[in-house]
C-alpha cells in the first residue's frame, strides 16, 4: 500500500448490522490510525450512560481485533490499526465537566462539541425556525458553560472538534483556545457545495490559522448532487482542492464518516481511501498527498494530545 492513513471519523461503533468499516477493509486500504466515535444520536435519555457503554464496546474490540489503543503519540505502531476513541455530541458530559475528565481517564482524546441538536455547550450547524426554515446558524455559538468545557478539554489535551457546530461555535472555540490547534472532524467546503455541514473559505482558513485540520467528510450529500460515481469522484477532489486553496496544505486531512452516512458510489469503505489518494497524487503529488492521507492529522495529535 502506497499511503498509510488516518481516518479522524467514523461512527462504525454504534452502528449495527452489515459494517463499512472492518478491520478487513481497514487493512486492505491502509489505514494506520482509525478515530471511533462513541456517537450519541438521540436526545433522549442518558447520553452519559450510553457513552460509557460504547466506551466498554470499544474496549472489547480492541482486545477481540487486535486494535492497538492509542492515547498518545508514545502509543502508536507501525505495523497495526491504531485506535483512538472519540466522542460525538458533547451533551454526554451532561454539564458537568468531572465527566469530562472521566471521559479522558476512560481514553477519549476527541470530543465533537455538538450534533444536530443545541446543548449544553452551544448550537449546530443548522438553524430550525419558523421564520427561516432551514439554514445556517450564524448567530450562536458556545454557551458560558460550552467555554467551560474547551478550556478544560485545552488542560486535558483532549482535541475540541467543531464538526456540526455552528458558524459562531466555530470562532467562539478559535477564541476560547487561542494558540491551541482545533479541528473539524468530518467536514467539507461550502465554496464547492453550499450546505449548513461545510465550511466557508474563512471558517477553513481560520482552523488552519489555529494549526488545525478539517477531515474531508465522504458523505455523499455534501460532496455534490452528483451521486454517480464519477460525479463524487470528481467532487471528492474539488473539495480537497478548495480546502487547500482557503487553508493551505497543511489543514486538510481525512474524516470519512463511515458507518454513519449511506455507502458512497466512490468511496465505499476503508478499502476504496487508496483510489482517493491516488487521484490526489496525481493532483498535488506525494508530498502533499502524504500530509493529507496522515502526516497532517498526526501533527496535530503530537501537539494537544502529546
Amino acid at each position: 500500500m502506497k499511503y498509510k492513513y488516518c481516518d479522524m471519523h467514523c461512527d462504525t461503533l454504534t452502528a449495527e448490522g452489515n459494517l463499512q468499516a472492518t478491520p478487513e477493509r481497514h487493512k486492505k486500504g491502509g489505514c494506520y490510525l482509525q478515530c471511533f466515535a462513541a456517537f450519541l444520536f438521540r436526545p433522549d435519555g442518558s447520553l452519559y450512560r450510553r457513552a460509557l457503554a460504547l466506551f466498554d464496546k470499544f474496549d472489547g474490540w480492541c482486545k477481540e481485533f487486535g486494535l492497538n489503543r492509542v492515547g498518545s503519540s508514545a502509543d502508536l505502531k507501525e505495523n497495526a490499526l491504531n485506535a483512538v476513541l472519540t466522542v460525538e455530541e458533547g451533551g454526554a458530559i451532561e454539564g458537568d465537566l468531572n465527566k469530562l475528565a472521566e471521559f479522558y481517564a476512560r481514553g477519549v482524546r476527541m470530543m465533537t462539541l455538538t450534533w444536530n441538536f443545541p446543548n449544553r455547550l452551544g448550537f449546530p450547524n443548522l438553524s430550525v425556525t419558523e421564520e427561516r426554515g432551514r439554514a445556517r446558524e450564524t448567530e450562536r455559538g458556545l454557551t458560558a458553560f460550552g467555554v467551560e468545557v474547551v478550556e478544560r478539554m485545552k488542560e486535558l489535551h483532549m482535541i475540541v472538534d467543531v464538526s456540526h457546530g455552528s458558524d459562531k461555535l466555530l470562532f467562539d472555540v478559535k477564541e476560547t483556545l487561542k494558540d491551541t490547534p482545533f479541528v473539524a472532524s468530518h467536514s467539507n467546503a461550502a465554496s464547492v457545495f453550499d450546505c449548513p455541514r461545510n465550511l466557508t473559505d474563512e471558517e477553513i482558513k481560520a482552523v488552519a490559522d489555529s494549526g488545525g485540520v478539517i477531515g474531508l467528510n465522504f458523505c455523499a450529500d455534501f460532496l455534490s448532487e452528483d451521486k454517480t460515481k464519477e460525479g463524487q469522484r470528481a467532487a471528492a477532489l474539488a473539495h480537497v482542492r478548495a480546502v487547500i486553496n482557503a487553508g493551505g496544505e497543511d489543514v486538510l486531512a481525512l474524516g470519512s464518516d463511515f458507518d454513519g452516512i449511506p455507502q458512497n458510489a466512490f468511496l465505499r469503505s476503508p478499502a476504496d481511501v487508496p483510489l482517493l489518494l491516488a487521484d490526489c497524487e496525481k493532483e498535488f503529488g506525494p508530498r502533499v498527498t502524504e500530509k493529507i492521507a496522515k502526516d497532517n492529522f498526526l501533527r496535530v495529535f503530537r501537539t494537544v494530545c502529546g
